[in-house]
């Protein structure tokens, strides 16, 4: 069987290395309000937005320019049933060089359609992944939720 998890897939014209360290500062992407550090293996940070959606990632492989995984060590989504969702799910980002390109692949494995939070969490994905990070790759600017921001 075909695996549902989200997945997104762009393409910029900056190098491996800054697609890699765009990832790396989640502040400037994906949210202001986060606590910890995201740079290398075994690092944890927590991300909150509001009292809707918290979760505690650990990065468990790191590959300087190519590949980093987060493990959601813990979560609280509370806009869905079961709120632990994201719990034991992965989060990752592969970076490729295909000449003078540069691809990163976003997949979040267990995000599937078979969740609650499935449609919401992917919008929310598309957008913090496509526009946000993208932006803060090609432009070094990018369009992170804030500290008191709601993303649901």
């Amino acid at each position: 069987m075909r695996d549902q998890s989200y997945t997104t897939v762009f393409t910029v014209d900056q190098s491996p290395e800054n697609v890699f360290d765009a990832i790396n500062n989640v502040q400037g992407w994906w949210t202001e309000n986060m606590e910890g550090s995201a740079q290398k293996l075994s690092d944890e940070f927590e991300v909150r937005f509001g009292d809707v959606h918290y979760s505690k990632q650990k990065l468990i492989d790191v590959i300087p320019d190519k590949k980093i995984v987060w493990f959601v060590t813990d979560s609280k989504l509370n806009f869905v049933k079961d709120k632990s969702e994201w719990t034991g799910t992965q989060i990752i980002f592969e970076i490729a060089e295909y000449g003078s390109k540069t691809e990163l692949r976003f997949t979040h494995v267990g995000l599937t359609p078979q969740y609650e939070c499935y449609r919401a969490c992917s919008s929310v994905w598309c957008d913090y992944i496509n526009n946000s990070l993208k932006e803060l790759i090609t432009t070094g600017i990018g369009q992170p939720a804030g500290k008191e921001e709601m993303s649901f």
